[in-house]
C-alpha cells in the first residue's frame, strides 16, 4: 500500500475528508508516482545519496592523483568544473527526477566548501580560514533561494552558526575560557534547534536538525566542563572585545530567533543560557608540575563537581518537561537518555572509583536495571499523557 493510505484512512474517520477529496489526493499521487517524481522509497533514496556521494569521491580520487602535475589555472579550472557538472546535471534531472536533481544540487553546494578551501590553497592566498565557512554558507544560502528544497535549507542553516564559532574560535584559541565560550555557544545553539524546528512541517530539516543538535548539546556540555584548562602560566583570558561578540553569539542571537515563537519561547533558550553561564564554573580546579621533556609546565586541570552534575540532570528534566509541553515526542525521549547519561557520568565520576571492582560493577548493574525501569516507566507515562491530549484537542476540534 502507499505511504498515504494510512493518513487517508485517518483523514476520513476524523471526519475532515470527504470522498470527493479522496479520489483527487489519490489520482494527484498516482500520477505523481507514474511520473517518476515521488514514491521513491527510503531504498532509492539511500542508493541516490550513496551514488552522488561514490561519484564524487571517486572523481576526487582521480583528480588527486595526477594533482601535482597540474598547472595552478588546470587545476582551478578542474574544482570549478566538478561543482558545476554537478549543479548542471541536478539541473538537468530537475524536471524528470526531482528526488535525484535535489541530491545532485546537496552534493554540489557540499563540494562547494571544499572548492573554496581548494582555491585558497591553489593561489596560495593566507587569510583569515573561518571566510571559507562565511563563503560556503552564502553559495547553501543562494541554492536555498534558487532551489528552496530542504537540503540547501539544512545546509544553510547549520552552515551560518559553524561560521559564527569557527569566527570565537580563531579569536580565543591559546586563551584562557576559550573552551568554556566555545561550549556555551555550542550547547545554547543546539537547545534552540532542538526547540525551534521541533513542530516543523518540513521533515528533512527537522529530522536533520535535530540529530545534530542531539550531539552537539553533548559535545558542548563536554567542553564546558573542561573550559578553564591552562597549560602554561603565559595564558591570558580570552578578551573583553571578543567575549562581548561571544555573548552576543551565546545570548543575544538564540533570543531574539527565539521570539519568533513568542514569549513562551524564549523560555528553553533562557534557561539553556542561565545553564551555560552556570555549568564553567561548577568544576573543581588543581594545578600540577608536569615535566614535558627538558621543559616543566604547570597546568590546571578541572572536572565536573557535584552541582555540575546535578545542573545537567536538572536541565534534561526541564527539557523533558518542555518536550510535553509542545508534545514532542522525540524531545521527551531525547530528554530522557539525556538524564540517564547524566546519572551514568555521575557514577563513574564519584561512586565508581570509591568501591571496588565487584562492587562498583554491581553497583552498575543495579543503576542500569532500576534507573532504566523507572525511566522506561516514566517515558512510557508521559507519552499517554501527551496521546491523551492529542485526542482531547482533536475531540474538540
Amino acid at each position: 500500500m502507499p505511504d498515504f493510505e494510512e493518513l487517508l484512512a485517518r483523514w476520513r474517520s476524523a471526519g475532515v475528508l470527504d470522498a470527493q477529496a479522496e479520489a483527487r489526493i489519490r489520482a494527484f499521487e498516482d500520477a505523481q508516482e507514474k511520473s517518476g517524481i515521488a514514491g521513491i522509497r527510503w531504498q532509492g533514496m539511500i542508493a541516490l545519496i550513496l551514488g552522488a556521494i561514490l561519484l564524487s569521491c571517486g572523481v576526487a580520487l582521480f583528480v588527486s592523483a595526477r594533482w601535482e602535475h597540474f598547472s595552478p589555472g588546470l587545476r582551478f579550472a578542474i574544482v570549478l568544473g566538478m561543482v558545476a557538472v554537478v549543479h548542471l546535471a541536478g539541473g538537468l534531472a530537475r524536471d524528470k527526477f526531482a528526488t535525484l536533481s535535489i541530491a545532485l544540487h546537496a552534493v554540489g553546494t557540499v563540494a562547494t566548501g571544499a572548492a573554496i578551501a581548494i582555491t585558497g590553497q591553489i593561489f596560495n592566498m593566507e587569510g583569515h580560514w573561518p571566510i571559507v565557512i562565511l563563503m560556503w554558507a552564502i553559495a547553501a544560502a543562494y541554492g536555498w533561494l534558487l532551489l528552496r528544497d530542504q537540503v540547501q535549507q539544512t545546509l544553510t542553516i547549520l552552515l551560518v552558526p559553524a561560521w559564527m564559532i569557527c569566527e570565537l574560535n580563531f579569536y580565543m584559541a591559546g586563551h584562557i575560557g576559550a573552551d568554556a565560550f566555545m561550549g556555551r555557544a555550542l550547547f545554547v545553539g543546539s537547545v534552540l534547534y532542538l526547540t525551534f524546528f521541533v513542530r516543523s512541517e518540513r521533515m528533512v530539516v527537522r529530522g536533520t536538525l535535530f540529530a545534530v543538535a542531539a550531539i552537539a548539546a553533548v559535545i558542548g556540555t563536554l567542553i564546558m566542563t573542561s573550559g578553564w584548562v591552562s597549560y602554561s602560566s603565559g595564558q591570558t583570558l580570552v578578551p573583553f572585545g571578543v567575549r562581548i561578540w561571544a555573548w552576543i553569539v551565546i545570548a543575544a542571537l538564540p533570543l531574539v530567533i527565539a521570539t519568533f515563537h513568542g514569549h513562551k519561547g524564549l523560555v528553553p533558550i533562557m534557561l539553556a543560557v542561565g545553564y551555560a553561564v552556570a555549568l564553567p564554573w561548577c568544576n573543581r580546579v588543581w594545578t600540577q608540575a608536569e615535566k614535558f621533556g627538558a621543559v616543566q609546565r604547570t597546568i590546571t586541570h578541572s572536572e565536573p563537581n557535584l552541582a555540575a552534575h546535578a545542573i545537567m540532570a536538572l536541565f534534561a528534566l526541564i527539557l523533558c518537561l518542555w518536550g510535553v509541553r509542545i508534545a514532542s515526542r522525540a524531545l521527551v525521549n531525547l530528554s530522557v537518555v539525556y538524564f540517564g547519561a547524566a546519572v551514568a557520568w555521575f557514577y563513574f565520576s564519584n561512586i565508581w572509583d570509591k568501591m571496588g571492582r565487584s562492587l562498583g560493577l554491581i553497583g552498575l548493574g543495579v543503576l542500569f536495571l532500576a534507573g532504566g525501569w523507572v525511566l522506561e516507566k516514566t517515558r512510557r507515562r508521559l507519552m499517554l499523557h501527551m496521546s491523551a491530549a492529542d485526542n482531547a484537542s482533536a475531540e474538540v476540534r
